[in-house]
């Protein structure tokens, strides 16, 4: 059986799942705080945000499935981390995206609708 988003171009539908990964606040702070730490974290992520550990397991779960973080077993814990490849990507395919969305109106003319 067919799902929808099979009749989409695959780089649609993965930008698609990647930005779906990003519509949490939970899981855009968890991004920010890998990035600050700079390195891979364990426990720290549940010390610094207001959500049960399982809730931040979830997020991370889903961060790491869009393939946003890389997660490696540490023992009896999960030690995340941010994928820089992976997220740099994002940001190229999102940003080429964005611009397909704009128009080249000459001399700034806006166009003639909304």
């Amino acid at each position: 059986m067919q799902n929808k988003t099979d009749l989409f171009p695959d780089r649609l539908a993965d930008l698609a799942a990647q930005a779906k990964a990003l519509s949490h606040p939970a899981r855009l702070a968890i991004l920010q705080t890998l990035a600050q730490r700079g390195t891979c974290i364990c426990g720290e992520v549940v010390d610094v945000l207001p959500l049960a550990q399982a809730t931040v397991s979830q997020h991370l779960r889903t961060l790491r499935d869009a393939g946003l973080v890389r997660g490696e077993i540490e023992g009896p814990s999960t030690c995340y981390c941010l994928d820089d490849d992976a997220l740099r990507t994002l940001a190229d395919d999102f940003g080429a995206f964005v611009n397909t969305l704009t128009p080249d109106i000459p001399n700034g003319i806006e166009p003639d609708c909304c």
